[in-house]
Order: C-alpha cells, then sequence, then structure tokens
C-alpha cells in the first residue's frame, strides 16, 4: 500500500512539474459561448484578445488584473493627443519646444535637448515607434501646461471611457505608486485608438526602422511584430521591473483586426511569443461575417393613414459578427418589419430590423429604415387631393 501511495504521488508531482514548465492549458472564452480550452504555453501575469470592430471577446485570463502597465500607458497619451490634433489644439507641422523637465526623462528616449525643437508629426514617430519618454513629457506640456495637469487629463478620459481598473500617474509608465491599468482597459483603449485614428497611427505603428534630424537619430521599432508577424499594424510594447514586458499588438488578416494584450512577462522575447500564439488562435478559429446585402429582396412595407400606402425599405449597414469558422454555415439572416405602420413616416425612421442568428440566438443587428417620407393623409389633404384630381379630368 505504501509503495503503490508512493509511486501515485511521485506521478503526480511528474504531472505538476510538467505543467508549470510546459505552461498550463488556458480557459478561452468568446462571449456566450462555453468556455473552450486551448494549449499553449503561457507566462504572462493577464492576456486578453478582442476583434478590432465588434470588440467580441476572444481570450481573456486575468483581464480585470490591476498591473504595472509600463509603457502601455501612452495608448491613452495618444489618445488624447489625436482628440487635440481633432479640435486644431496641435497640427501635425507645428512646432513644439523641449523643456528642461523633459529633457530629463531617460528611459527610452529620443535624447531631445533644452529648447529643442521638433514638429508634432516627429515627434508623433518618435513616440510611437521608440516609444519616447522626453517626447510623451512635451506632447502633455503643449496640451495641458505640465505633466500633471496632463495625467489629470488622462484619468478623466479613462473615466469617461469607463476604464474602471486603470489609473495614471504619470504620461510615461514609470514605475509609480497607483499608476495601474488591466489588460482589458488596455484593449479598450487600443481599440479607441485603430477605430478613430486608426489610418493615422498605422502611418508610424507599422514603421521598422526610420530616422530624426536628418538621419541623426536612428529609430527601431520596440514592437518587433511588425517585422516579424504578418499583417502587423501596431501597437505599442512596454517594459519595467515593475511591469515586465507587455506588449499591446495589433493585427489584420482577411478583412478581421485583432487586438491582443500580454502583461508581466519575464522576457522581451516571450511577450512577442505569446502575443504570437494568442494572434494565432484568433486568426485560425475565428473569423469576421458579415452577409451581402438583403435590401432587393424586400417588399414595400404598407403605411396606414398615408399619402402614399407604402414606404420602401432600406439597409444601409448589414449586420456583422464575429464568429468560429465551423459556425458558419449555421448563420441565417432574419428581417422583421413592424407591423401596423402609421403616417406620418420621416426618411431614415426605423421600421424594422435585419438580425444576424446562429439559430439559437441573435448575434447582432442593424434597423431597416424608411427610404422615404410619408405624411399623414389628414382630411384636408385628402379633400385637395380628391379637388385636384377632379379639376385635372375636367
Amino acid at each position: 500500500m505504501k509503495s503503490g501511495l508512493k509511486q501515485t504521488m511521485v506521478r503526480l508531482c511528474c504531472v505538476v512539474m510538467a505543467m508549470v514548465f510546459l505552461g498550463t492549458t488556458l480557459p478561452a472564452f468568446a462571449d456566450g459561448e462555453e468556455k473552450k480550452t486551448v494549449a499553449m504555453s503561457y507566462t504572462a501575469k493577464a492576456a486578453y484578445l478582442i476583434e478590432q470592430e465588434t470588440g467580441k471577446v476572444l481570450f481573456a485570463q486575468n483581464e480585470t488584473q490591476k498591473l504595472a502597465p509600463a509603457s502601455l500607458t501612452k495608448l491613452m497619451d495618444l489618445i488624447l493627443i489625436y482628440e487635440a490634433i481633432d479640435q486644431g489644439k496641435l497640427s501635425m507641422q507645428q512646432k513644439l519646444t523641449c523643456s528642461p523637465y523633459a529633457k530629463t526623462m531617460g528611459g527610452s528616449e529620443i535624447w531631445l535637448k533644452e529648447g529643442e525643437q521638433m514638429t508634432v508629426e516627429e515627434l508623433l514617430k518618435a513616440l510611437i515607434v521608440a516609444s519616447a519618454n522626453d517626447a510623451a513629457v512635451v506632447f502633455a506640456e503643449a496640451i495641458a501646461v505640465t505633466e500633471q495637469g496632463f495625467v489629470q487629463m488622462m484619468n478623466e478620459k479613462a473615466q469617461e471611457m469607463g476604464l474602471v481598473n486603470t489609473q495614471f500617474v504619470n504620461c510615461t509608465g514609470f514605475d509609480e505608486e497607483g499608476h495601474y491599468t488591466c489588460a482589458k482597459d488596455v484593449a479598450v483603449m487600443a481599440q479607441t485608438l485603430m477605430k478613430k485614428y486608426g489610418k493615422e497611427i498605422t502611418k508610424f505603428s507599422t514603421i521598422w526602422m526610420d530616422s530624426l534630424r536628418n538621419g541623426e537619430t536612428e529609430l527601431v521599432n520596440t514592437n518587433r511584430l511588425v517585422r516579424f508577424y504578418e499583417g502587423t499594424t501596431g501597437l505599442k510594447t512596454g517594459t519595467t521591473d515593475a511591469a515586465g514586458h507587455c506588449l499591446c499588438a495589433t493585427a489584420t488578416r482577411n478583412g478581421m483586426s485583432l487586438i491582443s494584450v500580454i502583461m508581466g512577462c519575464k522576457s522581451g522575447q516571450t511577450r512577442f511569443e505569446e502575443s504570437k500564439q494568442l494572434l494565432d488562435y484568433g486568426f485560425t478559429n475565428f473569423t469576421h461575417y458579415q452577409p451581402e446585402n438583403v435590401e432587393n429582396t424586400l417588399e414595400p412595407v404598407p403605411v396606414a393613414r398615408g399619402e402614399q400606402p407604402q414606404v420602401v425599405p432600406k439597409i444601409t449597414k448589414m449586420p456583422q459578427a464575429v464568429i468560429r469558422r465551423e459556425d458558419a454555415e449555421k448563420i441565417e439572416t432574419k428581417v422583421e418589419l413592424f407591423d401596423d405602420l402609421q403616417a406620418p413616416i420621416q426618411k431614415g425612421q426605423q421600421i424594422g430590423k435585419v438580425i444576424l442568428s446562429d439559430g439559437e440566438k441573435n448575434l447582432a443587428e442593424e434597423p431597416v429604415t424608411a427610404a422615404d417620407e410619408i405624411a399623414e393623409l389628414t382630411f384636408t389633404r385628402s379633400f385637395s387631393i380628391l379637388f385636384r384630381s377632379f379639376t385635372t379630368m375636367q
């Protein structure tokens, strides 16, 4: 008995050691689905994967755990910078000046000198490609006078965006008490950037090597996936003692864009490998599904008490969903039109909806609207039409 028990314990220890060495099997899930098991070597403290357009969660592990973000902080910098450009507070060719404080940042930097000027475009390139801390502070001071004023804006924006596990103390990502975020909030920041400013961002975030100061300062992208992973569009790395090695990666293949977040790896190489595993999992197992527009198949919809008896339905946008590839044949497109439509009907008024369904539940929907205005047929209007008809007959 003792010998058998000893052998069992030895086997159990071997299994546990193997799991620790090789990486555990992680639960991955998409919204509304039963949890599925994905075998991957995983050492990061947190991981998260979403589809960019819909925000559908494809994988999640410790996604709300508060962690030091390192330079993932700069995703919020970029949101505020591009908003300032939209609002006309900054322009791409505007020159900004390095302050004595900005010059002292250290870490990843482009070695700005006190009083040195660079354009917003050049500083964006430094910030996005090389994660330059001095450039981040120059932007902070240009927008809010001081870094602390800018940090207040960062926290207000985080609250506005519903980032409940995020708090900023600086704009660079240096380790400080009370400076934290989580993988889920990082993904939301990245999604905001890519959906609103994707074309502008990717001009810089897809650069592998470039330079500033007429070639004197070389820039190499801190995100190695830009060179080594097909479809990479960005986005941001981060490394500090407290944060470990982090990466928010974005990539597009076959019309589907993904955002992955890896936080708290022990090495830079590991964060890239585990980010690739997350992205591979998403691209291999999921697809972006949007059916062809069915507007041409719809009949005019009856309207009661209208000057015209029917209104033409219009579908501006078909619903879209991210689904598992093996479920594509199950997807159904249904159109539901409102019953008993009554005039007046405004042009663009919703008169129904088009629905994507997997046969069991609705996945997405978009409105069906009125293509034209239908006025109410009042007594006065009826008499006027009747009188005009009688006059025409004469």
